[in-house]
C-alpha cells in the first residue's frame, strides 16, 4: 500500500509470520488463564476493582489491556481478546523505495534484526562499554575492529567445540607473576594445568613462555633515620633532652 504522492510518498508493506503467529497466540492464552485465576481470587463482593489487587491488575500492562468493569465487578474482555488475536504474527515495513518487491523488503528487514542481533551478541562478549565517534574513519576502525574480535570468537569456538565464554573462562587462569629474588626482578608464568595446555594446543597457539623479563631490583637508598621523643602529658619542651651537635 502506498500513502501520499511524491517525495513524501510512503509504501507500506503487511508481513506474516506463522511461527510468531502461534507464539503469540499461546502466549495471549497462558495470560488468560493467568487472569482467570486473579479473578477467581478476588472477593465476590461487588468491589473488585476498588482493592488494592483488583486496581494492580486493571493498571497492569499484562492484564490491563484483557479486562473490563461491570459495576464495580471486573471481567475478562472477550472482544479485547479476540481483537488482539488479528495481529497475531504481523508486522509492517515501510519503505520510500518503489523498486523492491515485497519479499526482498521483508528480507532487508530480516537481515537488519539478524544484525542487530549479531551486534548485541558480539559487544556482550567483548563487555564493550558505550563509545562515542565523531570521525568515520573512527566509526568504521570501531566496527571493523569489533567483526574481527568476533571471527576470532566463532574460529575458538569451532576449533574447541565449546563457547567462548567457557574458553575465556579457562584461559583467564593463565597468569604473569613478578617477584624479586637474589637482586633480580623476575616475571614468570604460572603453571599451566595440562588442560589449559591441550587447549592452547587444539587452539594452534604457542604455549607462553616460562620467564618473560628478569631486570636488576632496583636499590633503595639509605636514609638516615632520626629519632623521634614523645613527651608524656604535661610535660613542655624545655624539659625535653636537648640532642647534642
Amino acid at each position: 500500500m502506498i500513502v501520499g504522492d511524491g517525495e513524501t510518498r510512503r509504501r507500506y508493506v503487511v508481513c506474516h509470520n506463522p511461527l510468531e503467529e502461534k507464539r503469540q497466540r499461546e502466549h495471549r492464552a497462558r495470560v488468560v488463564r493467568e487472569l482467570k485465576a486473579e479473578l477467581a481470587s478476588l472477593s465476590t463482593k461487588t468491589d473488585q476493582a476498588t482493592t488494592q489487587r483488583g486496581r494492580a491488575l486493571l493498571t497492569s500492562s499484562r492484564f490491563g489491556k484483557y479486562l473490563r468493569e461491570e459495576g464495580g465487578r471486573l471481567r475478562i474482555d472477550r472482544a479485547a481478546v479476540e481483537q488482539a488475536g488479528h495481529y497475531d504474527g504481523k508486522w509492517v515495513v515501510t519503505s520510500n523505495d518503489d523498486t523492491l518487491c515485497p519479499e526482498d523488503l521483508a528480507l532487508g528487514y530480516k537481515q537488519l534484526l539478524r544484525v542487530e542481533m549479531c551486534w548485541r551478541t558480539l559487544k556482550s562478549g567483548l563487555h564493550m562499554r558505550p563509545v562515542f565517534h565523531r570521525l568515520a574513519l573512527r566509526i568504521q576502525a570501531h566496527v571493523s575492529i569489533s567483526v574481527l574480535a568476533l571471527l576470532l570468537e566463532r574460529i575458538v569456538e569451532r576449533r574447541t567445540g565449546d563457547t567462548w565464554r567457557n574458553v575465556a573462562s579457562k584461559l583467564n587462569t593463565i597468569k604473569v607473576v613478578e617477584y624479586e629474588r637474589a637482586g633480580a626482578r623476575i616475571q614468570q608464568t604460572t603453571a599451566l594445568r595440562p588442560e589449559i595446555s591441550a587447549l592452547l594446543h587444539g587452539l594452534g597457539v604457542q604455549l607462553p613462555p616460562l620467564l618473560h623479563v628478569v631486570t636488576p631490583a632496583p636499590t633503595v637508598a639509605a636514609s638516615p633515620t632520626a629519632s623521634i621523643v614523645t613527651a608524656p602529658p604535661g610535660t613542655s619542651s624545655s624539659d625535653m633532652p636537648q640532642s647534642g651537635a
